[in-house]
């Protein structure tokens, strides 16, 4: 029962695909939807999300729900050179539950990037006792920038996971991409995302900065992708990070209601009329 407590899920999350967010919301009274598998280990434990479902709405002009319910496991190293940590059975089952808003309160001008924040509150879903979940909910705080300059987009920001448990720290988090649309069936980007140190009770004892690769390859109907991740630390603690998912939204701009400009470019869709 001791060895459980030190064992955990890794509880640094992020816009898919990749750790780094942005601060962009889903366009008013449209949806997004994921279904996805993502991986985050040390040589303490690996953990992975997934299958897992992720749902986006435009509540609000400038703001979005956003809810996540994930499958989690965890698979433990029993490596004496990290005791207490990573000590355990391997498990898997309900993960914590993710319930944030994403809002924009700076709109993006010609000089000016895009800002915003996408607070979330993680519910304690997960089984503690298994090391599927942190136990208490938790939450995480950050403020996002974003701009756009043609095919090139970059954003990032910082921010603050506050873990009220046992085994946890509160850390700090941050990350900046650099992206770019490649015809019209690709989008590629880097990121560099760091954070501190988590917890005895995760895999990331350590702080870590990580170098992660991925993007999003455009389907026949463009509101359908594939997205993908993957890297790798490059200083701190060593870890690995790794997503893989499928992308679907939609929204009454197929019925000619108003459409955001930036995101039919991304999507390579030609500008709606609502005019007669």
């Amino acid at each position: 029962m001791i060895a459980l407590i030190f064992v955990g899920v890794s509880i640094a999350k992020a816009g898919p695909p990749f750790q780094t967010d942005d601060p962009q919301p889903v366009d008013f009274r449209h949806f997004e939807f994921y279904t996805f598998g993502s991986a985050d280990g040390t040589g303490v434990e690996m953990d992975t999300s997934g299958p897992a479902i992720e749902f986006n709405w435009g509540i609000l002009p400038n703001a979005q729900f956003h809810i996540v319910i994930p499958a989690a496991s965890i698979m433990p190293s029993n490596n004496v050179n990290y005791l207490p940590a990573g000590a355990g059975p391997s498990a898997f089952g309900l993960g914590d539950i993710e319930i944030g808003v994403k809002y924009r309160f700076v709109k993006e001008t010609k000089y000016w990037p895009m800002i915003g924040t996408f607070p979330m509150i993680e519910a304690p879903t997960g089984n503690y006792s298994l090391g599927l979940g942190v136990g208490n909910a938790w939450a995480k705080l950050p403020i996002w920038v974003q701009k756009d300059h043609g095919p090139w987009t970059t954003y990032g920001g910082v921010g603050e996971e506050i873990v009220p448990q046992t085994g946890y720290k509160n850390f700090t988090y941050g990350g900046w991409l650099v992206q770019r649309d490649i015809g019209k069936k690709w989008t590629l980007g880097t990121e560099v995302f760091s954070h501190g140190a988590e917890g005895l009770a995760t895999p990331q004892i350590r702080g870590s900065t990580l170098v992660d690769f991925g993007g999003y390859y455009y389907f026949r109907n463009p509101g359908f992708q594939l997205l993908f991740a993957y890297g790798h630390s490059v200083a701190g603690q060593p870890e690995t990070y790794a997503y893989l998912g499928l992308y679907w939204t939609w929204g009454l701009s197929t019925c000619g209601a108003n459409t955001d400009k930036s995101l039919l470019s991304k999507l390579h869709l030609p500008e709606i009329s609502t005019r007669p």
